[in-house]
């Protein structure tokens, strides 16, 4: 069964004004669909809290709101991959407790921004006071002696 092109159209406009900030197509309720805009960025942004724990609690209550807003003109890529862009997009402001999150995932994995991220074998980043140190998949951090 295929699918009327004009109809295909209109559910791919609709998606991409509901996920990425496209324009509501003709012939929709803009409020509605705005409003759906919201919940799913809402959505996101909890999803990413619970992958990135330390990175949403950083922000408090704000923390919805804060990460809708960047996110509302960029279509998901899952939860792993909206929380590492926008801590990379974060890094300068991020708390301690973010940054060592962020160090700690770049330590266990590869990730270029554009593809899927790839474990790694061994890797070594600066965390806050030390080094996270990832080697076959156990990762330590080591504090710096003052």
């Amino acid at each position: 069964m295929s699918l009327d092109p004009a109809l295909a159209a209109a559910q791919e406009a609709l998606v991409r004004a509901m996920t990425a900030g496209g324009e509501v197509p003709p012939g929709f309720d803009g409020d509605a669909v705005r409003a759906a805009a919201r919940g799913i960025l809402r959505k996101r942004a909890g999803e990413v809290a619970r992958a990135w724990p330390m990175l949403a609690a950083s922000y408090g209550p704000a923390w919805a709101d804060t990460f809708a807003g960047w996110a509302a003109e960029r279509p998901t890529n899952g939860s792993m991959r909206d929380a590492w862009d926008f801590a990379r997009a974060h890094r300068e402001s991020l708390p301690r407790a973010a940054l060592i999150e962020l160090a700690l995932t770049e330590a266990r994995h590869a990730y270029d921004g554009e593809s899927a991220p790839r474990p790694r074998r061994a890797a070594v980043r600066r965390v806050p006071g030390g080094v996270a140190v990832q080697l076959r998949g156990r990762t330590r951090v080591m504090a710096r002696r003052s």
